[in-house]
């Protein structure tokens, strides 16, 4: 597990897809086990948010609970900039926004998008490169609905490749998506200074065709 950035209060990861942010029913190592393990660290170790196990990318880790407030907080409040990368099916516009309600389905563990009781979930996209089959968006959500990125791409037609459950035409064979948080943006709680973490995407061939067109 890659750290992309580390002190005394903070770490930020570079989650591999398949890997559970939190402990899970599968049993399966999740992030704070794994650099318990890989980098020997000590205390408590918690995640004021969370990147679904199929998706990969910078994932914010607390090492105190002085910390943990503080970036619960900062998410609650929205004043945590991020954006991802996804490759979906089909060729989107070359930018705009989406604006749906989306309710919980927590039976079938899902987003159900267009529910007059739903609350309203606002993502900008823009399109990077596009290919014969695929394209790579730019993701910007403004709340952190649950599976937001996912039930908005699936409702605008464009599935998230390997995303079998919001419509994707096939899985990948490690059961991840292709959904990456490339970047997060923040004040640091205690120093006051800006923090800005870019995550490399996987190490895919479809990742790094899209990638080297950008030249990133």
């Amino acid at each position: 597990m890659e750290v992309l950035f580390a002190d005394d209060h903070l770490l930020v990861v570079n989650k591999p897809g398949g890997v559970p942010s939190v402990p899970d029913r599968s049993g399966d190592p999740a992030v704070a086990a794994i650099l318990h393990k890989e980098n020997a660290l000590e205390g408590s170790l918690e995640t004021p948010h969370r990147l679904d196990r199929p998706v990969s990318g910078a994932l914010v880790v607390a090492r105190d609970a002085d910390a943990l407030r503080a970036m619960n907080a900062a998410f609650a409040e929205g004043a945590v900039q991020k954006w991802y990368w996804a490759i979906v099916h089909g060729k989107p516009p070359q930018e705009g926004v989406w604006k749906h309600q989306l309710a919980h389905d927590g039976r079938a563990m899902k987003s159900r998008v267009g529910t007059v009781d739903g609350a309203w979930a606002t993502t900008h996209f823009t399109t990077l490169v596009q290919g014969e089959r695929y394209t790579l968006l730019k993701l910007e959500p403004e709340e952190g609905r649950f599976h937001q990125l996912r039930a908005q791409c699936a409702a605008a037609g464009h599935p998230i490749k390997g995303d079998v459950k919001y419509g994707a035409r096939r899985g990948e064979p490690d059961r991840t998506i292709a959904l990456h948080a490339r970047s997060l943006r923040f004040v640091h709680p205690f120093t006051g200074d800006p923090v800005h973490i870019e995550a490399l995407a996987p190490e895919k061939s479809l990742w790094a065709a899209f990638v080297a067109q950008m030249g990133a």
